[in-house]
């Protein structure tokens, strides 16, 4: 058990807005100022691809400057672009080249070789794309052919802001409106930055739609903390006895902040303090204090507002009273890792009573942890989340491919450390 975590700390710039940061600053005409862009891992990949498509892109650390040559302005890339771990990058990147007058390949990790892409082949097909899956698999490597496209209404399958995302941005070129209808709301990062950078969008319950732009125009984007980092110090504050946190600058969106929801349903002491508008995103201070927790279920229309703080909330639930559900998350299945099968199995090893369902987990709570070995499929999110659980465990877990933490938190281990002492 580790002694209580006391402080301050300001968590990276929230990793969806500063990939299409990137993007739409390199759309734009003129230079587009980023500042608390996330140095991590994925979104330097989407900067590279950017950059192989002679767009300048300016990195200092603490800022990052975008030269954008407007919708029709990138040009053909020498080799195949690399997306690294990123799905993100290949898929809103696919959108965009779908329209362009050249062709490119997009390739990744052996992680992002894995991971679905027909579920944006198929929609961008619709809108005339030529666009395929070099081994046939609906994976990447992706070939990528520059068509005409045409405005279509896409009802689809499944609540992805990547997948809304990719088609509202090929949307940018097309010869009419496009609409996209979801099951449930997702994160609506896309639709906001659109709006801000000069675009049209409306947005009608569940549906978006994008009427094609003459330009867009460089903007200055601030990007706040990313709630999805932010939920392991949520978590850990809470469980760790005698804490007390303050997490500044956090994005509130409501399309991502269901943890906040849900820990305060399972009884958390969590205050949002000044609430404020960071480029058009809803942002705040959150302060936490360490308390019991019980049970609850988790389904629905929340799910997409925190499926990628899932497995920390699973580690939390460990420690409630009684016993939680997870349902409508089979979204877990195809991130990183098939994240629910990664947690059930960890957890377990840790001596948590744990099931893993079609769709989801049943944890019931109460039980000690211990010390065990975890495989973190080089999962970011899967690694972050046992090291919390080790803070409140009989020993620390020793956890593969831990370092994999850089694709979205570089300095996590240390910022954990700092607040420790």
């Amino acid at each position: 058990m580790t002694r209580p975590l006391k402080g301050e700390i300001t968590v990276p710039g929230d990793k969806s807005i500063s990939h299409r940061s990137i993007m739409l600053g390199a759309l734009a005409r003129g230079t587009t100022r980023v500042k608390n862009f996330l140095q991590g891992a994925d979104c330097l990949s989407t900067i590279g691809c950017f950059r192989a498509m002679g767009i300048p892109v300016e990195n200092n650390g603490t800022e990052v400057l975008i030269r954008g040559k407007g919708l029709h302005g990138l040009q053909a890339p020498k080799g195949i672009l690399d997306c690294g771990n990123s799905g993100t990058t290949v898929r809103l990147i696919s959108g965009i080249l779908s329209a362009q007058d050249f062709s490119t390949e997009l390739t990744g990790d052996s992680s992002i070789q894995k991971r679905p892409m027909a579920r944006i082949i198929t929609p961008l097909s619709k809108m005339g794309a030529d666009i395929v899956s070099i081994r046939g698999n609906g994976c990447t490597p992706l070939r990528i052919r520059g068509q005409k496209l045409h405005g279509i209404h896409y009802e689809s399958p499944v609540a992805s802001a990547q997948v809304k995302s990719s088609v509202l941005l090929a949307g940018l070129y097309a010869d009419g409106a496009t609409q996209v209808t979801e099951p449930l709301v997702s994160r609506n990062h896309t639709e906001l930055m659109l709006q801000a950078f000069g675009a049209q969008i409306a947005t009608e319950n569940t549906t978006v739609s994008i009427t094609p732009p003459e330009e867009l125009c460089a903007q200055e984007v601030l990007v706040p903390g990313d709630i999805s980092s932010a939920a392991y110090f949520l978590a850990a504050g809470i469980l760790v006895p005698g804490s007390e946190l303050l997490l500044k600058n956090v994005g509130i969106n409501p399309t991502r902040d269901g943890i906040l929801r849900v820990f305060q349903n399972m009884g958390a002491d969590i205050t949002l303090l000044n609430p404020r508008i960071c480029s058009g995103e809803p942002a705040a201070d959150i302060l936490v204090k360490s308390g019991a927790l019980h049970g609850t279920v988790i389904e629905g229309e929340i799910i997409p507002t925190l499926i990628d703080e899932l497995p920390i909330i699973a580690v939390a639930a460990c420690f409630a009273e009684g016993t939680t559900v997870i349902r409508d998350a089979s979204e877990l299945k195809v991130k990183e890792s098939n994240r629910i099968a990664v947690m059930t199995e960890g957890l377990s090893a840790m001596g948590a009573d744990v099931k893993e369902t079609e769709d989801g987990m049943i944890i019931r709570g109460g039980f000690s942890l211990h010390r065990a070995v975890i495989d973190s499929r080089l999962d970011h999110r899967v690694a972050m989340s046992f090291t919390v659980a080790g803070l409140v465990s009989d020993g620390i877990p020793d956890i593969k491919g831990r370092d994999c933490v850089k694709i979205s938190y570089p300095a996590f281990y240390e910022d954990l450390e700092k607040l420790s002492k």
